[in-house]
């Protein structure tokens, strides 16, 4: 029964592996109906999972389902315990906690992107789930762990994106790694890294006043003119005298 069981269990991570890039360690989300049927049954989640598996696990809550745990009192106390235990997984419900199935359904939106396993006993969570393709859903029957197998919802969209009617979210992240890698799209890190232009002043050379035009040193013609005439008249002065010594 046990070899059946960790044979199903293989065939729907092997699905879940190849159609949604689900890989080690498998994240698995805890809800207080989880971890109280795991205390009823006595369960060791850290032994049992891995080995259920066939491969390493975190097992992982949300500060909303601590916080449920919190209001419910003694009656949940072990379960509480045992979420406490959990790696808390960060929500979007910092100012205002929801119950723990809304937050747990928060965390797979989008196509589920960290690869997150549900584990909840709430029938009602678990029909949510199912209609969320990508999403592997584990409960407990009979005290024994069980990973559910892949819901009609998530069968019918790997057909349409073989088909070539969708494109999956782990198709388009292998696709925007390659082009990252081939250069044709920037990875956001170095587009961090680039440094931002720094704002410069004025140029400096601006700032100067500028000189004033030099003066032509060049005689005007009116100058020249006069210059003219004072010679002429120097010259005919000493003609004039030269004949006046002659005659006398």
């Amino acid at each position: 029964m046990k070899i059946t069981r960790q044979k199903h269990a293989k065939k729907h991570l092997g699905f879940f592996r190849n159609n949604f890039g689900v890989r080690e360690p498998y994240q698995i989300l805890l809800d207080g109906t989880f971890c109280q049927a795991a205390l009823r049954g006595r369960i060791q989640l850290r032994e049992q999972l891995p080995r259920y598996l066939m491969g390493e696990t975190q097992l992982c809550t949300t500060r909303c389902v601590l916080k449920e745990l919190e209001t419910l009192g003694q009656d949940l106390y072990g379960a509480k315990l045992i979420a406490q235990k959990c790696q808390v997984r960060n929500c979007s419900h910092f100012k205002n906690a929801v119950s723990g199935s809304e937050c747990l359904l928060s965390m797979v939106e989008e196509g589920n992107p960290h690869h997150y396993f549900v584990a909840s006993q709430d029938q009602n969570l678990s029909m949510k789930v199912k209609k969320r393709p990508g999403v592997p859903l584990m409960f407990i029957i009979q005290n024994t762990i069980v990973l559910d197998k892949p819901s009609p919802k998530t069968i019918a969209f790997v057909k349409a994106v073989e088909s070539g009617q969708l494109v999956s979210v782990h198709e388009k992240q292998s696709i925007k790694q390659l082009k990252e890698e081939q250069g044709l799209v920037k990875n956001p890190e170095q587009r961090r890294r680039k440094k931002r232009k720094k704002i410069s002043g004025p140029n400096p050379l601006s700032c100067l006043k500028k000189k004033k035009k030099a003066q032509d040193t060049k005689p005007s013609c009116s100058e020249n003119k006069r210059k003219r005439k004072r010679i002429r008249n120097r010259l005919t002065s000493k003609v004039l005298s030269g004949t006046e010594n002659a005659e006398g």
